[in-house]
């Protein structure tokens, strides 16, 4: 064995017997990985996953090599696994699903997006994008991803990379970044319906509710229908100008959203939060229905839109449910649970790396999502590690 292989090894050994980890790290990571065909693959997705876990401040891959080996190859062979190595990227998400599913996560799957700023336009999928967050344009990957909630903990269990026409017309662009043949554009909504199916293949439940903000995406109605059609109740957050027809008003004429729930009275209720509090809601809320593809007319079964009013008498986001004959502060509670996946995705930027991925390549982009969501699930489920003394990391045995 040669010396980067034999302190990294050390190195591995006392992760997985660190005080603290439960169930080990190796069991984790022998489980999530299990699919990588070769040995050596699963022996650096542990090393990679280790060193998240471990390293603190910028999760590069120079700096993850260090805290697991003195010997500078280590780097060379950690970014070969992540960029350039050929394993399954869904192979990976799909057991971290089961494992996070044998924890009994609360029945609502939320979709959450990342806006990833990049330097230069080599980096795949990068392109400009103005980021109602910020108020910004920025230079930047967008990344949509679906969470599952175990009580006030959420955890990424998949990730999509959108790409612009300008990366998926383009030849040349597809070549250099290994964009697979089978990878189309898709818009916003398309890419959250590709995650809720996806989901639907790798677990049993058909009763999850579907919790995304589709707030600024133009053509929701589009996602709305989508998940109609497929049976699945869902708490979206619309644009303003979504186009609603209320409901016990005859034949009425199609109204934005913004306006229609703006002419409601207020109520209030307690709405239960994810942690066990409770808390006052000022709420307005009308049912409505959509207009189908015909005319205006009303297509399918009513739904709620509500909207929260806070101090100074201002609505927040709109919220369109399914869920029209719930009580308002359970529909108001999975709404909520929005705030969770904001703060998991601020999370991974901020502890596990999501913004340090050095590579251009597509497969590499996704490897690289399922190696920090394995990482930050670990945590998240399973408490940190202890990180060892650095003369007994590097101690060859």
């Amino acid at each position: 064995m040669d010396t980067a292989h034999e302190e990294t090894a050390s190195a591995l050994r006392y992760a997985s017997n660190a005080v603290g980890s439960r169930p080990p790290l190796d069991h984790f990571s022998s489980t999530i990985f299990k699919n990588l065909r070769r040995i050596d693959q699963r022996k650096w997705a542990h090393a990679y996953l280790y060193g998240l876990l471990v390293t603190s401040g910028k999760k590069s891959v120079r700096r993850i090599a260090s805290a697991i080996s003195r010997d500078p190859s280590v780097a060379q062979s950690l970014r070969q696994f992540v960029s350039l190595s050929p394993w399954d990227f869904d192979e990976v998400m799909e057991e971290l699903t089961h494992w996070v599913s044998d924890h009994r996560p609360d029945p609502v799957w939320s979709i959450g997006r990342t806006v990833l700023p990049k330097r230069g336009d080599q980096s795949v999928g990068v392109h400009r994008y103005f980021d109602p967050d910020s108020g910004r344009t920025l230079n930047c990957q967008l990344g949509l991803g679906s969470f599952l909630c175990v009580g006030p903990t959420q955890v990424p269990v998949d990730w999509c990379l959108h790409l612009p026409r300008a990366w998926t017309q383009d030849r040349e662009r597809r070549g250099n970044a290994r964009i697979p043949d089978s990878e189309p554009y898709r818009p916003g909504w398309a890419h959250a319906l590709l995650l809720v199916d996806r989901l639907s293949t790798r677990t049993d439940c058909t009763s999850s509710v579907v919790l995304v903000d589709m707030s600024n995406e133009p053509d929701v109605w589009y996602l709305l229908h989508g998940l109609a059609k497929r049976r699945r109740d869902f708490v979206v957050a619309v644009p303003s100008h979504l186009a609603v027809l209320p409901v016990g008003e005859g034949v009425p004429a199609p109204v934005s959203a913004r306006t229609l729930v703006s002419a409601q009275s207020t109520e209030t209720d307690v709405v239960p939060l994810p942690d066990g509090r409770q808390r006052i809601a000022h709420l307005r809320t009308s049912l409505v229905h959509l207009p189908g593809s015909s005319q205006g007319r009303s297509s399918g079964p009513p739904y709620r839109l509500f909207t929260e009013v806070g101090p100074t008498r201002a609505s927040g986001s709109l919220w369109l449910t399914s869920l029209a004959h719930r009580p308002l502060a359970e529909v108001g509670s999975i709404a909520a649970l929005h705030t969770g996946t904001t703060a998991a995705i601020d999370c991974l930027k901020r502890d596990f790396g999501l913004l340090d991925y050095e590579g251009r390549s597509f497969p590499g982009w996704y490897h690289h999502m399922a190696l920090i969501s394995a990482a930050y699930t670990f945590r998240s489920l399973h408490g940190a590690i202890t990180v060892p003394p650095r003369d007994t990391a590097q101690r060859v045995p």
